[in-house]
């Protein structure tokens, strides 16, 4: 859960540490304004991706699902900096599959945290294979950090790629390169 008055007395601190004066009319709504953008941003923190998964369909192919370009927006732990990006999501159904809109929840659920790419990669794979127990999955995220476009390095366009195989992305090549001209056409 947010703590929204403990955000709202960081926020006048943070203020007050950078030389600001929280009390000037363009920043005594900051703190709120902020508390309630953190609820947001950070709405993944207790939800289980779990819930979103549940709800399928039964199937009788195990033809690849590829779902492209999911839209990424999350917050390094870091430096409490955003990234944004794409996932592509290829799973290999055995019985059932998902509602397409579960597997972008399922990226959202991840997202919503302070993160590092490399786990959240990790964490959507394994979630699908805990909740769909499909024959394989393979997650692509290529991002942006602001950590590394406004500060430190400053390299603006500067794209980090993840991915995570489970099961037969990792025992058998062919779907690999399935996987990767699906998301290319």
């Amino acid at each position: 859960m947010v703590d929204q008055e403990k955000i709202e007395r960081a926020v006048r601190l943070l203020l007050e540490g950078i030389g600001e004066d929280p009390d000037r009319e363009g920043l005594q709504e900051t703190p709120k304004r902020v508390a309630r953008m953190y609820e947001e941003i950070y709405g993944g923190m207790e939800e289980d991706a779990g819930v979103h998964l549940r709800k399928t369909f039964p199937v009788d192919s195990c033809e690849i699902v590829v779902e492209k370009e999911i839209p990424l927006y999350s917050t390094c732990e870091h430096h409490l900096l955003p990234f944004y990006g794409k996932v592509q999501i290829a799973y290999l159904p055995d019985g059932k599959v998902a509602g397409l809109s579960k597997l972008a929840r399922t990226v959202e659920v991840y997202a919503r945290r302070p993160q590092i790419q490399e786990r959240l990669t990790a964490q959507i794979a394994d979630a699908l294979m805990e909740h769909l127990h499909p024959k394989g999955v393979m997650v692509l995220v290529e991002a942006e950090h602001m950590c590394m476009t406004m500060r430190g390095i400053k390299k603006p366009g500067t794209r980090t790629v993840t991915t995570a195989r489970r099961g037969l992305f990792q025992e058998d090549s062919k779907w690999v390169q399935t996987f990767y001209q699906m998301i290319r056409d």
